[in-house]
C-alpha cells in the first residue's frame, strides 16, 4: 500500500500523527500534489495544529489553481476556511467559505460551517471586533500564513523522529515567511512584469491582475456592460492603464466586484447571460451602435406583437384577376374563410361563423392561436427567435433559444444582407 493510502487509512482511524507521517512521505514523491496537501491539512486540523492546517490548505489552493482543477480548488478552499475559523479569524473564514459556496453551493458540510461562522460572529463582543475583519483574498498570497518553528513551536517528537532520517532530501512544501510591508512601502511590480489570469463558471468571470504595491486609494476600476478598465499610478511617476473592450459578452456592472490587495487586484465580472461560456476575455467583433440596435429591436418586436396579438389583422390586398363574372371579381379570402369553418358545427355558433379565423394571412392566424395558447416560456422563445433572426425563424423551444443569439436563416436561394449592404 502506498503512503497516501496509508495516510487515508490513518485519518479514518483517527490516528492523526500517523496520517501526517504518511502524507509527509507521499509529498516527498509528489511535493505539489493538491490531494496530498489537502489531506495533510485535514490531518493537522484534526490534530489541532491549525496554523499548519492553514499553511497546507493555502498551498493546496495555489497548486490546484495551477492545474485548473476545479474540484480540488473547492476542496482546498474549504479546508482553508475551516482552518481560519479554528484560528478565530472569523471574518476571513466567512469570506473563504463564501468562495466555496459560489463555486459549489452543494459541497458536503459547507452549510454546517457557514452557519457555524454566522453564529460565532453574532456572539462576538465589542472587544472582539478585530475577529470580524477580512484580510485575505480568494487566492492565497505567496508568503501567507507560513508555518515555522519560531511561530508555532517545534514539531511533535514523533513527527521529528519520522522526518529526521530524510531531512536533507525532503522537498520544502512551505514558503519562507517575511515581515509584510505596508502597502505604500511595498515594492511595486514594474509595468512590463504585470500579467493577468482568469477563469469562469456559469455565473461569473474571475479576473486577477498580478501587480504588487497598487495603492488602493488611488486605483480606478470601472465597468460598463462591455468593458473593464483599470488604472493606477506607478512608482516611476507615470500611470498604468489596462482596458478590455469589448468584452467577449455583456456583463452586469452593478453586480461586479473588485478588491485591491497588496499583491494583486481581484475582479469578479457578473455575466449578463447566465451559463454563457466565454472563449476569451475580449471579442473580435466591435460593439454595434446601441441606439440603432435598440430601434431595430423595438421595431421588430412591435411588428411581431402586432402580427401575432392583433385580434383583427388587416387583410392583405391581393392581386386582381381578370374575370368575366357578372358579379365581379371573386373574393378568394372569403372563400378561404368559409372553407376553414367547421361544417359540423351548429348554425349560429362561433365555430360555424368562423370566429376563429376572420380572413387575412393564414400564417398570422396560425401564429396568433399558437401564441395565445402557449406558456410564458414558449411566448418568450417565439419573441426572441423572431426578433433576433430578423423574422426568418420562429421557435417555441426556450431551452434551445436561450443558449445564444438566433441567427438569420434566409430561405434557400436567398441571401441575407445588412441595411447598408
Amino acid at each position: 500500500m502506498d503512503q497516501a493510502a496509508l495516510g487515508k487509512a490513518a485519518l479514518t482511524e483517527s490516528n492523526y500523527a500517523a496520517a501526517i507521517r504518511h502524507y509527509t512521505a507521499a509529498l516527498q514523491q509528489s511535493p505539489t500534489s493538491p490531494p496530498y496537501l489537502i489531506q495533510r491539512s485535514a490531518a493537522y486540523q484534526r490534530n489541532k495544529d491549525y496554523s499548519k492546517a492553514l499553511n497546507y490548505a493555502n498551498r493546496a489552493v495555489l497548486e490546484a489553481r495551477k492545474r485548473a482543477k476545479r474540484e480540488q480548488i473547492v476542496e482546498a478552499q474549504f479546508r482553508r476556511g475551516i482552518a481560519l475559523y479554528s484560528l478565530e479569524r472569523y471574518g476571513d473564514a466567512e469570506f473563504v467559505l463564501g468562495v466555496v459556496k459560489r463555486m459549489d453551493e452543494k459541497f458536503k458540510g459547507l452549510e454546517l460551517w457557514i452557519n457555524k461562522v454566522k453564529l460565532t460572529l453574532s456572539r462576538l463582543g465589542a472587544e472582539e471586533e478585530g475577529k470580524r475583519v477580512c484580510n485575505v483574498g480568494e487566492v492565497p498570497e505567496e508568503g501567507d500564513d507560513v508555518v515555522t518553528d519560531a511561530v508555532t513551536g517545534a514539531a511533535s517528537t514523533e513527527e521529528k523522529a519520522t522526518n529526521s532520517a530524510q531531512a536533507q532530501q525532503q522537498p520544502t512544501v512551505s514558503i519562507t515567511s517575511t515581515p509584510s510591508q505596508p502597502q505604500h512601502q511595498q515594492q511595486q511590480t514594474p509595468a512590463d512584469k504585470i500579467r493577468h489570469e482568469w477563469y469562469q463558471n456559469n455565473q461569473n468571470v474571475y479576473f486577477t491582475l498580478l501587480a504588487k504595491g497598487v495603492p488602493s486609494d488611488k486605483a480606478a476600476i470601472e465597468f460598463t456592460p462591455r468593458s473593464l478598465s483599470i488604472s493606477f499610478p506607478l512608482a516611476t511617476g507615470s500611470s498604468y492603464d489596462f482596458t478590455l473592450e469589448p468584452l467577449f459578452a455583456e456583463i452586469d456592472p452593478e453586480a461586479c466586484t473588485k478588491r485591491v490587495l497588496s499583491t494583486k487586484i481581484e475582479i469578479v465580472l457578473a455575466k449578463r447571460t447566465q451559463g454563457e461560456k466565454w472563449k476569451a476575455l475580449e471579442s473580435s467583433t466591435p460593439v454595434p451602435n446601441n441606439s440603432n440596435d435598440s430601434a431595430t429591436t423595438t421595431t421588430s418586436t412591435d411588428a411581431l406583437k402586432h402580427a401575432i396579438l392583433s385580434p383583427n389583422p388587416p387583410p392583405p390586398s391581393g392581386p386582381a384577376y381578370p374575370t368575366s363574372s357578372k358579379t365581379g371579381p371573386k373574393n378568394w379570402d372569403a372563400v378561404t374563410a368559409a372553407a376553414l369553418r367547421d361544417p359540423s358545427a351548429k348554425p349560429g355558433t362561433a365555430a360555424a361563423e368562423g370566429e376563429d379565423f376572420e380572413g387575412g394571412d393564414e400564417a398570422n392566424f396560425f401564429f396568433q392561436k399558437l401564441f395565445k395558447g402557449s406558456t410564458p416560456e414558449v411566448q418568450r422563445a417565439m419573441m426572441k427567435s423572431y426578433t433576433e433572426s430578423n423574422g426568418t425563424a420562429l421557435s417555441t423551444n426556450w431551452e434551445e433559444v436561450s443558449k445564444g443569439k438566433v441567427e438569420t436563416s434566409p430561405p434557400d436561394g436567398m441571401e441575407a444582407k445588412g441595411w447598408d449592404a
